[in-house]
Protein backbone atom coordinates (compact mmCIF):
# COMPACT_ATOMS: atom_id res chain seq x y z
CA UNK A 1 0.00 0.00 0.00
CA UNK A 2 1.28 3.67 -0.97
CA UNK A 3 1.84 6.37 1.72
CA UNK A 4 -0.77 8.58 0.47
CA UNK A 5 -3.50 5.52 0.69
CA UNK A 6 -2.08 4.06 4.21
CA UNK A 7 -2.27 8.27 5.84
CA UNK A 8 -5.54 8.82 7.38
CA UNK A 9 -7.93 10.87 5.87
CA UNK A 10 -7.79 13.07 8.50
CA UNK A 11 -4.25 13.98 7.93
CA UNK A 12 -4.20 13.72 4.17
CA UNK A 13 -6.86 16.67 4.35
CA UNK A 14 -4.65 18.88 7.25
CA UNK A 15 -1.78 18.23 4.89
CA UNK A 16 -3.89 19.40 2.30
CA UNK A 17 -5.00 22.85 3.85
CA UNK A 18 -2.12 24.11 5.35
CA UNK A 19 -0.34 23.73 1.80
CA UNK A 20 -2.76 25.69 0.45
CA UNK A 21 -2.98 28.58 2.82
CA UNK A 22 0.85 28.78 2.43
CA UNK A 23 0.43 28.85 -1.33
CA UNK A 24 -1.84 31.59 -1.14
CA UNK A 25 -0.16 34.00 1.79
CA UNK A 26 3.88 32.82 0.60
CA UNK A 27 6.09 32.65 -1.98
CA UNK A 28 7.39 29.53 0.08
CA UNK A 29 8.38 26.64 -2.46
CA UNK A 30 5.11 25.23 -1.57
CA UNK A 31 3.78 22.11 -3.94
CA UNK A 32 0.36 20.91 -4.79
CA UNK A 33 -0.26 17.85 -6.47
CA UNK A 34 -3.22 17.36 -8.25
CA UNK A 35 -5.99 19.75 -8.51
CA UNK A 36 -7.05 21.87 -6.22
CA UNK A 37 -11.01 21.10 -4.72
CA UNK A 38 -13.41 24.08 -5.11
CA UNK A 39 -13.71 24.08 -1.41
CA UNK A 40 -9.92 24.48 -0.62
CA UNK A 41 -9.66 28.19 -0.01
CA UNK A 42 -12.35 28.25 2.11
CA UNK A 43 -11.11 25.71 4.28
CA UNK A 44 -7.63 26.56 4.21
CA UNK A 45 -8.29 30.29 5.65
CA UNK A 46 -8.82 28.72 8.63
CA UNK A 47 -4.99 27.89 8.94
CA UNK A 48 -3.95 31.84 8.02
CA UNK A 49 -2.97 32.35 11.22
CA UNK A 50 -0.47 29.59 11.53
CA UNK A 51 1.09 30.52 8.10
CA UNK A 52 1.54 34.47 9.84
CA UNK A 53 3.19 33.20 11.95
CA UNK A 54 5.68 31.09 10.87
CA UNK A 55 6.31 34.10 8.60
CA UNK A 56 6.45 36.18 11.78
CA UNK A 57 9.19 33.45 13.41
CA UNK A 58 11.48 33.77 10.27
CA UNK A 59 10.76 37.14 10.90
CA UNK A 60 12.27 36.38 14.34
CA UNK A 61 15.08 34.03 13.77
CA UNK A 62 16.57 37.00 11.28
CA UNK A 63 16.07 39.41 13.55
CA UNK A 64 18.01 37.40 16.37
CA UNK A 65 20.72 36.22 13.50
CA UNK A 66 21.62 39.45 13.16
CA UNK A 67 21.79 40.95 16.40
CA UNK A 68 24.07 37.66 17.46
CA UNK A 69 26.15 38.52 14.68
CA UNK A 70 26.59 42.25 16.25
CA UNK A 71 24.35 44.25 13.92
CA UNK A 72 22.47 47.58 15.73
CA UNK A 73 18.78 47.09 16.57
CA UNK A 74 17.87 49.33 13.32
CA UNK A 75 19.47 47.14 10.88
CA UNK A 76 18.04 43.76 12.59
CA UNK A 77 14.71 44.92 12.47
CA UNK A 78 14.68 46.18 9.01
CA UNK A 79 16.24 42.65 7.89
CA UNK A 80 13.67 40.97 9.81
CA UNK A 81 11.37 43.44 7.96
CA UNK A 82 12.89 42.24 4.38
CA UNK A 83 12.76 38.76 5.01
CA UNK A 84 8.97 39.07 5.77
CA UNK A 85 8.22 40.86 2.68
CA UNK A 86 10.34 38.30 0.71
CA UNK A 87 8.20 35.39 2.25
CA UNK A 88 5.04 37.06 1.02
CA UNK A 89 6.49 38.35 -2.07
CA UNK A 90 4.91 41.60 -0.77
CA UNK A 91 1.59 40.43 -1.07
CA UNK A 92 -0.29 42.60 1.81
CA UNK A 93 2.22 45.33 0.81
CA UNK A 94 0.58 45.86 -2.41
CA UNK A 95 -2.89 45.86 -1.42
CA UNK A 96 -2.49 48.14 1.46
CA UNK A 97 -0.76 50.57 -1.34
CA UNK A 98 -3.71 50.03 -4.07
CA UNK A 99 -6.10 50.58 -0.99
CA UNK A 100 -4.31 53.55 -0.57
CA UNK A 101 -4.39 54.98 -4.12
CA UNK A 102 -8.07 53.73 -4.88
CA UNK A 103 -9.56 55.45 -1.70
CA UNK A 104 -7.74 58.91 -1.86
CA UNK A 105 -7.80 59.52 -5.82
CA UNK A 106 -10.99 58.17 -6.75
CA UNK A 107 -14.31 60.23 -6.63
CA UNK A 108 -16.81 57.25 -6.94
CA UNK A 109 -16.79 53.56 -5.94
CA UNK A 110 -16.14 52.61 -9.98
CA UNK A 111 -13.09 54.67 -9.85
CA UNK A 112 -11.65 53.59 -6.70
CA UNK A 113 -12.06 49.76 -8.54
CA UNK A 114 -10.69 51.00 -11.36
CA UNK A 115 -7.87 52.74 -9.44
CA UNK A 116 -7.35 49.50 -7.36
CA UNK A 117 -6.95 47.44 -10.44
CA UNK A 118 -4.04 49.64 -12.07
CA UNK A 119 -0.33 47.97 -11.49
CA UNK A 120 0.94 51.99 -11.41
CA UNK A 121 1.82 53.35 -7.95
CA UNK A 122 0.70 56.48 -6.85
CA UNK A 123 1.60 58.99 -4.15
CA UNK A 124 -1.19 57.79 -1.80
CA UNK A 125 0.20 54.30 -2.15
CA UNK A 126 4.07 55.58 -2.06
CA UNK A 127 3.66 57.09 1.44
CA UNK A 128 1.21 54.87 2.63
CA UNK A 129 4.20 51.85 2.26
CA UNK A 130 6.84 54.11 4.12
CA UNK A 131 4.37 54.83 6.70
CA UNK A 132 3.57 50.87 6.84
CA UNK A 133 7.46 49.83 6.88
CA UNK A 134 8.30 52.58 8.84
CA UNK A 135 5.83 51.99 11.71
CA UNK A 136 6.88 48.56 11.96
CA UNK A 137 10.43 49.35 11.74
CA UNK A 138 10.37 51.85 14.63
CA UNK A 139 8.05 49.21 16.83
CA UNK A 140 10.80 46.88 16.41
CA UNK A 141 13.59 49.21 17.16
CA UNK A 142 11.86 50.14 20.12
CA UNK A 143 11.19 46.58 21.52
CA UNK A 144 15.08 45.85 20.76
CA UNK A 145 15.17 42.58 22.71
CA UNK A 146 15.61 39.74 20.60
CA UNK A 147 12.84 37.57 22.48
CA UNK A 148 10.46 40.49 22.66
CA UNK A 149 11.06 41.66 19.06
CA UNK A 150 10.55 37.64 18.23
CA UNK A 151 7.27 37.19 20.53
CA UNK A 152 5.54 40.35 18.88
CA UNK A 153 6.33 38.99 15.00
CA UNK A 154 4.83 36.19 15.84
CA UNK A 155 1.71 37.24 17.86
CA UNK A 156 1.18 39.54 14.66
CA UNK A 157 1.64 37.37 12.17
CA UNK A 158 -1.04 35.35 13.57
CA UNK A 159 -3.32 38.02 15.00
CA UNK A 160 -3.15 40.11 11.57
CA UNK A 161 -3.78 36.97 9.43
CA UNK A 162 -6.78 35.76 11.71
CA UNK A 163 -8.33 39.24 10.51
CA UNK A 164 -8.49 38.46 6.90
CA UNK A 165 -11.00 35.92 7.22
CA UNK A 166 -13.04 37.82 9.85
CA UNK A 167 -13.64 40.69 7.04
CA UNK A 168 -13.23 38.35 4.24
CA UNK A 169 -16.72 37.06 5.62
CA UNK A 170 -18.06 40.25 6.94
CA UNK A 171 -18.00 42.27 4.01
CA UNK A 172 -19.83 41.85 0.66
CA UNK A 173 -17.04 40.98 -2.33
CA UNK A 174 -16.92 44.99 -3.65
CA UNK A 175 -16.89 44.44 -7.36
CA UNK A 176 -18.50 41.09 -9.29
CA UNK A 177 -15.74 39.81 -11.56
CA UNK A 178 -12.73 39.86 -8.81
CA UNK A 179 -11.07 36.69 -7.57
CA UNK A 180 -12.67 37.07 -4.47
CA UNK A 181 -16.44 37.13 -6.02
CA UNK A 182 -15.39 33.70 -7.97
CA UNK A 183 -14.03 32.40 -4.87
CA UNK A 184 -17.34 32.66 -2.51
CA UNK A 185 -17.84 33.56 0.91
CA UNK A 186 -15.56 32.15 3.59
CA UNK A 187 -17.53 28.61 5.84
CA UNK A 188 -18.57 30.45 9.01
CA UNK A 189 -16.77 27.59 11.04
CA UNK A 190 -13.17 28.40 8.99
CA UNK A 191 -13.47 32.35 10.08
CA UNK A 192 -14.16 31.36 13.57
CA UNK A 193 -11.63 28.58 13.64
CA UNK A 194 -8.82 31.58 12.20
CA UNK A 195 -9.85 33.56 15.14
CA UNK A 196 -9.59 31.31 17.72
CA UNK A 197 -5.98 30.34 16.92
CA UNK A 198 -5.38 33.57 16.28
CA UNK A 199 -6.21 34.17 19.91
CA UNK A 200 -4.20 31.30 21.38
CA UNK A 201 -1.11 31.84 19.93
CA UNK A 202 -1.04 35.56 21.06
CA UNK A 203 -2.45 34.36 24.49
CA UNK A 204 0.42 31.86 24.66
CA UNK A 205 2.89 34.11 23.39
CA UNK A 206 1.68 37.54 25.57
CA UNK A 207 0.03 35.78 28.18
CA UNK A 208 -1.87 38.47 30.31
CA UNK A 209 -1.09 41.11 27.41
CA UNK A 210 -3.36 39.24 24.88
CA UNK A 211 -6.23 40.71 25.82
CA UNK A 212 -5.20 44.25 25.04
CA UNK A 213 -3.19 43.62 22.42
CA UNK A 214 -6.40 41.23 20.63
CA UNK A 215 -8.68 44.15 21.08
CA UNK A 216 -6.54 46.91 19.29
CA UNK A 217 -6.25 44.09 16.56
CA UNK A 218 -9.68 43.87 16.29
CA UNK A 219 -10.54 47.33 16.38
CA UNK A 220 -7.62 47.89 13.44
CA UNK A 221 -9.52 45.04 11.28
CA UNK A 222 -12.97 46.82 12.16
CA UNK A 223 -11.79 50.24 11.14
CA UNK A 224 -10.50 48.91 7.72
CA UNK A 225 -13.33 46.74 7.13
CA UNK A 226 -15.69 49.60 7.93
CA UNK A 227 -13.52 51.87 5.49
CA UNK A 228 -13.95 49.76 2.93
CA UNK A 229 -17.81 49.67 3.40
CA UNK A 230 -18.20 53.04 3.05
CA UNK A 231 -15.64 53.71 0.17
CA UNK A 232 -16.76 50.52 -2.33
CA UNK A 233 -19.19 48.79 -0.57
CA UNK A 234 -17.19 45.58 0.08
CA UNK A 235 -14.03 44.04 -0.07
CA UNK A 236 -11.43 43.11 -2.37
CA UNK A 237 -8.04 41.13 -2.36
CA UNK A 238 -6.39 44.74 -1.60
CA UNK A 239 -8.72 45.48 1.23
CA UNK A 240 -8.06 41.77 3.14
CA UNK A 241 -4.05 42.59 2.22
CA UNK A 242 -4.79 46.39 3.80
CA UNK A 243 -6.37 44.93 6.89
CA UNK A 244 -3.40 42.49 7.56
CA UNK A 245 -1.17 45.34 7.55
CA UNK A 246 -3.08 47.60 9.67
CA UNK A 247 -3.45 44.68 12.29
CA UNK A 248 0.30 43.97 12.39
CA UNK A 249 1.20 47.49 12.69
CA UNK A 250 -1.39 48.23 15.65
CA UNK A 251 -0.35 44.79 17.65
CA UNK A 252 3.49 46.07 17.01
CA UNK A 253 2.52 49.47 18.24
CA UNK A 254 0.50 48.48 21.36
CA UNK A 255 3.28 46.20 22.59
CA UNK A 256 5.60 49.33 22.45
CA UNK A 257 2.81 51.06 24.65
CA UNK A 258 2.45 48.45 26.95
CA UNK A 259 4.38 47.89 30.00
CA UNK A 260 5.64 44.22 28.19
CA UNK A 261 8.86 43.04 29.40
CA UNK A 262 9.04 39.23 28.31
Amino acid sequence: MSETQSAPAGAGRLKQELAAAAIFLTRLPVRFDGIMPPDLHGRAIGWYPVIGALVGLCGALAYAAASTAGLTAASAALLALCIQIAMTGALHEDGLADVADGFGGGRDKMAKLAIMRDSRLGSYGVLVLIFSVGLRWSALVALADPLAVGLALVSAGALSRAAVPAVYGWLDPARGDGLAAGLGGPPGTRVVMAAVLGGCIAGVLLAGFALPVTAVAILAALAVGGLALRQIGGHTGDVLGACQQAVEIAVLLTLVMLPWNP
